[in-house]
């Protein structure tokens, strides 16, 4: 299904009672544990940043013309013109350049192994690999003077992909959490350096829009928690210090608050759990809540408390909104969990007026506006010719 650097949580497994929507802040009886369903779904973002290298799943010089334009009569009037950008592979987490010309993804295009990096144009022609042949890689993005890149790679270790992990017993899904570092490079992918070094995973860098720092996910310090670093990977700072995981940071338009999602155990069966996850390095599936905090890593504020998974935010150029993915409108009664069918949606970042953006049976996630707020690039498994890959749409937002 879908590649994901947003933090492919798995779930622990687990039934639920339907908790009641909430507005932001409005707690209504969350699940302690989510869905199998949710696993599936989560497991398809995982397997994308997992089973591909840790290199861009897409080569240079295969540069190809855009598929035709999708159907989505399914989609509120809000998405417009929505075209499918990729049909090789499995392809996920695209995200625009500053100027709003290219988009740089993930992808094991051309039969990869493991995931390179790759960037194209947003019509979908000169798709160019930009990441080593070797390893696997995931999380990519442009530094905003349009000049280099930065993304999270395996490729300073031996191999060509990273091994399997053992099995989890009692869990069915799971998400290895892989060793990646993050590295710079240019446009082109020249210049290659590796600016953490950390045997444990850093990963999902987002770069503030002044180009000076670097927000990401590490699980260096034995949790899963959520650092910020300078361009050059030095003054590496913790914000984020609760058991639990944090990940899928994201900065905001104006670079002075970040939001990301959240999952934290309640009890000591839930605690025991995690803390063999982070030993082991994998994470189980879980329910995932959409957060802000101030750069600084003040002022925490939860947006959403709904018992589903809640994930892959970023905001709208406005500054005001937040996009993110979510099946908090597939709960299953016949088996008392979420399904495995995300739709895309937009909150307020004081968690109000919630509206939901898609709408349609299958997977929508990484949404990512424009920098002018005119087009929505995300990822999706509503091609019915390949219904368990995950390919990259974008389409022209309507207010």
């Amino acid at each position: 299904m879908m590649k994901t650097c947003q933090h492919k949580t798995a779930l622990l497994a687990g039934r639920a009672e339907k908790p009641a929507k909430t507005a932001a802040g409005q707690s209504a009886a969350a699940p302690l544990f989510a869905t199998l369903l949710f696993a599936t779904l989560l497991f398809a973002t995982l397997l994308f940043a997992t089973l591909l290298p840790a290199g861009v799943l897409f080569f240079a010089g295969s540069a190809h013309a855009a598929g035709p334009q999708a159907e989505a009569p399914q989609d509120t009037p809000r998405l417009e013109n929505v075209t499918q950008l990729t049909s090789d592979g499995d392809n996920g987490e695209a995200y625009f350049s500053a100027d709003g010309r290219q988009l740089i993804y993930q992808s094991n295009r051309l039969g990869q192994n493991c995931d390179k990096i790759w960037t194209m144009n947003i019509d979908g022609s000169e798709k160019t690999m930009v990441s080593p042949a070797r390893g696997a890689h995931t999380c990519s993005y442009f530094f905003p003077d349009g000049k280099r890149i930065a993304f999270s790679s395996t490729s300073h270790l031996e191999g060509e992909c990273p091994p399997p992990r053992p099995p989890v017993p009692g869990a069915r899904y799971v998400w290895p959490l892989h060793p990646y570092d993050i590295f710079t490079a240019n446009r082109d992918g020249s210049d290659l350096k590796r600016i953490t070094d950390n045997p444990k995973y850093d990963a999902e860098p987002v770069i503030s829009p002044d180009g000076r720092r670097i927000v990401f996910g590490s699980q260096r310090e034995g949790d899963f928690d959520i650092y910020i670093m300078n361009a050059d990977g030095s003054g590496v700072t913790r914000l984020t210090d609760r058991l639990g995981y944090d990940g899928g940071p994201w900065f905001s338009p104006d670079g002075k608050k970040i939001a990301w999602r959240a999952w934290y155990p309640q009890n000591d069966e839930e605690k025991a759990q995690w803390r063999h996850a982070m030993e082991n390095d994998y994470i189980r599936s879980v329910p995932l809540d959409i957060w802000v905090m101030n750069a600084d890593g003040s002022a925490k504020r939860r947006l959403t408390s709904n018992g589903a998974v809640n994930w892959a935010p970023s905001w709208h150029p406005d500054n005001r909104r937040i996009i993110f993915s979510s099946n908090m409108d597939d709960w299953r009664d016949d088996i008392k969990t979420y399904g495995h069918n995300f739709e895309l949606y937009i909150i307020n970042e004081d968690g109000s007026g919630l509206k939901r953006i898609t709408r349609n049976k299958v997977f929508d996630s990484f949404p990512m506006f424009s920098p002018d707020g005119r087009k929505l690039a995300f990822g999706s498994n509503r091609n019915p010719a390949k219904p368990r890959a995950t390919d990259i749409y974008i389409a022209d937002w309507q207010e």
